[in-house]
C-alpha cells in the first residue's frame, strides 16, 4: 500500500501560467453564501492571491474558502458572517484562479471524482496484507504521526477491546471520535463483565439487559469518566486507557443514546466542531466497524495531509464485515479510504499481531 508520489506543481506552466487572480465576494448574511461560490474538494486545491498560489488551511471536501487576515482558510459556511470574503467560481482547472491539483493522486484513466487510494475494488475475496497495513501503522508512530481511530460498539461486543487497549498503550493512537455506545459498552465490561448484559462467551446474562444503564448511572453519580477512573470504578478498558494515557477523545451524541454518559457532546455541531479539530491533525485514520461514525469523520478528512512541506496521501483504512459499508464511504467522497472486508475481532487480532512483529524486528 504505498504512496503515491506527489509532485509539487510547476507554477510556471499550465494550467497555474497565466490564470487571473481568484475572485472572492462578501457573505450578504449570516451563513448565507453568494451565489457562484467555489465549493471545495478533499483534494490538493491552490488559490490564486497576490501573485501567488496557495493552499488554504484546514482543508475539508463541502467548504468554502474564506479570506482572513492575509489567509485562506478552508471552512463551514455556517461559521462564517456576514462581509466574510469567500472564494467565487466552479471551475477547478484554474481558469478562475483555483487549481485543484490531482497529480499524484490520480492515476491512469480515473477521474477528477474518481481518487483511489489503491487501485483494486472493495472485496471480501480481496487478501488483505497485513504486513504492509502494520508497517504502515507503525510507521506513523515513528515518523510522530497523528493516527485518527473511529470505532463502534461492535469492537467492544466482538472481544477486540483489549486490542484497542494495546494500541492505545502502545502509542499507536492519538485521538479516538466514537459514540456514546462505545463508551458505555467498554464501561459495562469494565464494571460488569458483559456489554449489553452478554458475557465475553455471547451468553445473556440473568438481568443483563438493564447493565449498561447501571453503568451509566454508577458514572454520572462519580461526575465524569475521569473521575470514574481515578476512583477505580473504571479499571481497564478503552476509555480506562485513553484516560490513563492521557490520549484525547470525543464522545458524539445521538438522538438513540441512553444516558448518555457525562462527557458526551449531544450538540451535534458542536461535536462536529470538536471531532474536526483532531481531524485537521491527522496523518492517519483507521474506522473499524461503524457506518455512520466513518462517514461523518470521512467527510471532515482531506484525502491528504502535509509531509516534509508536500502533500502527501492520507491513510484511511475502513474496517467492515460487509463491502456496503466501505463502498458507502467512498461514494460519500473519501475516495482515498482502503477497505478490509472483515469483523472486527480479527481485524484487531491480526493487525495487533503484524504490528508487534513489525515493531520488535525495528529494534
Amino acid at each position: 500500500m504505498p504512496d503515491s508520489p506527489y509532485k509539487l506543481p510547476d507554477f510556471s506552466q499550465p494550467p497555474f501560467a497565466g490564470a487571473p487572480e481568484a475572485r472572492f465576494a462578501p457573505l450578504p448574511a449570516d451563513g448565507v453564501l453568494p451565489e457562484d461560490f467555489f465549493s471545495t474538494s478533499n483534494l490538493p486545491t491552490y488559490v490564486h492571491v497576490g501573485g501567488r498560489w496557495k493552499m488554504p488551511e484546514r482543508p475539508r471536501m463541502d467548504c468554502v474558502i474564506a479570506q482572513r487576515q492575509g489567509k485562506l482558510e478552508t471552512i463551514e459556511p455556517r461559521r462564517l458572517r456576514k462581509g466574510e470574503l469567500v472564494a467565487m467560481g466552479q471551475a477547478e482547472d484554474g481558469s478562475e484562479g483555483i487549481v485543484v491539483h490531482t497529480e499524484g493522486f490520480l492515476g491512469g484513466s480515473h477521474g477528477a471524482n474518481e481518487f483511489r487510494f489503491m487501485s483494486t475494488e472493495v472485496s471480501r475475496e480481496r487478501p488483505v496484507n497485513y504486513e504492509e497495513l502494520a508497517a504502515r501503522v507503525g510507521e506513523e508512530k515513528r515518523d510522530g504521526g497523528f493516527l485518527v481511530w473511529v470505532v463502534g460498539p461492535a469492537l467492544v461486543h466482538s472481544r477486540a477491546r483489549a486490542d484497542f487497549e494495546w494500541f492505545i498503550a502502545n502509542g499507536y493512537v492519538q485521538a479516538v471520535l466514537v459514540g456514546n455506545a462505545v463508551a458505555v459498552h467498554d464501561i459495562e465490561a469494565a464494571i460488569f463483565g458483559t456489554t449489553l448484559g452478554m458475557s465475553n462467551t455471547g451468553q445473556p446474562t440473568e438481568g443483563g439487559h438493564g447493565l449498561h444503564m447501571r453503568a451509566i448511572n454508577r458514572v454520572r453519580a462519580v461526575g465524569s469518566i475521569e473521575r470514574a477512573v481515578e476512583t477505580g470504578l473504571i479499571a481497564s478498558g478503552i476509555m480506562h486507557a485513553l484516560v490513563k494515557h492521557r490520549v484525547p477523545y470525543v464522545l458524539a451524541g445521538s438522538i438513540r443514546d441512553d444516558g448518555p454518559l457525562p462527557g458526551v457532546v449531544s450538540d451535534t455541531l458542536a461535536a462536529q466542531d470538536a471531532m474536526r479539530e483532531h481531524t485537521i491533525k491527522a496523518t492517519g485514520a483507521i474506522f473499524v466497524a461503524t457506518a455512520l461514525h466513518a462517514i461523518a469523520v470521512g467527510n471532515m478528512l482531506p484525502a491528504f495531509h502535509t509531509r516534509r512541506g508536500a502533500p502527501a496521501p492520507l491513510m484511511t483504512i475502513c474496517v467492515d464485515q460487509t463491502e456496503f459499508v466501505v463502498n458507502k464511504l467512498k461514494d460519500r467522497g473519501t475516495h482515498q479510504a482502503y477497505g478490509v472486508v472483515t469483523n472486527a475481532q480479527d481485524f484487531m487480532h491480526v493487525l495487533r499481531h503484524y504490528v508487534e512483529q513489525w515493531a520488535r524486528a525495528q529494534d
